[in-house]
């Protein structure tokens, strides 16, 4: 049987493609509900939340924009410039849930179709977008679009989950990180390594194209992510009242911010307590510490005398980590480099994914215990600004 979250699922065909799409819609709607269960669906306008009803509302919408208004380019009719776009299926949807047209702030403004409304509207699509993937061509190009619609969906399912923890709604579909056995750190021979995807291997995203070598000298890097009894020591050694250890911009982050310890934990007396999904648990110590920005990674990381990776260090040392049985993906890892694009890059039709962000943001890689496994691809490229830490993410460093 195909496992159909799976990062292969890049590769295969239509029938494990419907099944997925079906899955994260599944995931989607339940992931939805418990914002309804907690009598949650007004939220506080925040950088980091959405309107949780423009979400659920936007994913149809990505996906009747990309394949079910191009009808024409999976049921092999001749493509006329002159013909108008199929209307939408809710008229108003452009206005509504395209987010170059709707800024983040004016979401909270809109008025928009309630749950039953939208989910008609979620039904509608997914019911189109399957009828046109049944006569797709089986290429990488006949089933890019629908792909896309996929991994689109996948990364707002985690959005779901980031809301929940940052406004304390149980989600319980999403598990907590596992402690690690300590292990020794990895060291990873001077290499050439090979960034990006080659062509022809099915769903590449823009930021990925295309593969490049680059050269790698040897390097030692922990073999999993720092812990929170390693991320305790920094806090107890006053690592968050030193400027010696900040960046300016971080150094300014903690002052602005007033943190003390990285977001969601409430005490570091006796272990360390966070509220997870509105639960106060005990979290333990050999669990990868969480909700750690990139500021606070860095700063860390001078502390220890060590660094953060870059993503094609990361990369080798994941290759290398998988053959020696470690486990990953249960916390998004910041790496040293800037979310810039390969040489060579070419937008793909979705110009929101990537273009606007490049040189401001940072690479995350790996995953977390909210990513849907089919997006927990080593080539995978997160990215967030360095001072967001709603999302589930962690780190691991290098040896000078």
């Amino acid at each position: 049987m195909v496992d159909i979250d799976t990062p292969l699922l890049r590769q295969l065909g239509r029938d494990a493609l419907s099944l997925a799409l079906i899955d994260a819609r599944n995931c989607t709607l339940r992931r939805f509900e418990a914002f309804e269960r907690a009598g949650r669906l007004q939220v506080p306008c925040l950088p980091e939340l959405d309107p949780p009803l423009w979400v659920l509302g936007h994913v149809a919408w990505f996906q009747e924009h990309w394949i079910g208004r191009n009808v024409e380019r999976y049921r092999g009719a001749q493509a006329d410039p002159t013909r108008p776009k199929l209307a939408c299926v809710v008229p108003q949807a452009d206005a509504w849930y395209d987010p170059s047209r709707v800024p983040h702030d004016e979401r909270w403004s809109l008025v928009l179709p309630d749950a039953a409304e939208t989910r008609a509207y979620l039904v509608d699509t997914l019911e189109a977008t399957l009828d046109l993937l049944a006569g797709a061509p089986e290429t990488d190009e006949g089933l890019y679009f629908f792909r896309l619609a996929l991994f689109h969906e996948d990364r707002h399912a985690e959005t779901f989950a980031c809301m929940a923890q940052t406004l304390g709604i149980a989600m319980p579909d999403v598990a907590p990180p596992e402690p690690c056995t300590p292990r020794a750190p990895l060291v990873v021979p001077h290499c050439r390594w090979t960034l990006g995807r080659p062509r022809g291997e099915g769903f590449v995203f823009d930021n990925e194209k295309w593969a490049h070598e680059v050269r790698l000298p040897e390097f030692e890097i922990d073999a999993q992510p720092v812990s929170w009894a390693q991320y305790l020591e920094f806090i107890d050694d006053g690592g968050y009242d030193d400027p010696r250890w900040w960046s300016e911009a971080g150094w300014a982050w903690v002052q602005r911010e007033a943190r003390t310890a990285p977001r969601h934990v409430e005490q570091v007396r006796h272990g360390v307590l966070v509220r997870r999904f509105g639960v106060l648990t005990q979290v333990p110590l050999a669990a990868p510490a969480t909700h750690v920005s990139c500021h606070e990674a860095e700063a860390w990381c001078r502390w220890a005398g060590r660094r953060l990776p870059f993503e094609e260090e990361w990369e080798a040392a994941q290759a290398l980590g998988l053959r020696q049985g470690l486990r990953s993906g249960e916390v998004w890892e910041w790496t040293a480099s800037r979310f810039e694009p390969y040489a060579g890059f070419e937008p793909d039709p979705d110009r929101d994914y990537s273009l606007p962000w490049f040189g401001t943001h940072r690479v995350l890689k790996g995953g977390s215990m909210a990513t849907r496994g089919r997006l927990k691809d080593p080539k995978y490229r997160h990215f967030h600004l360095p001072h967001r830490n709603d999302i589930f993410c962690g780190f691991r460093s290098c040896a000078l």
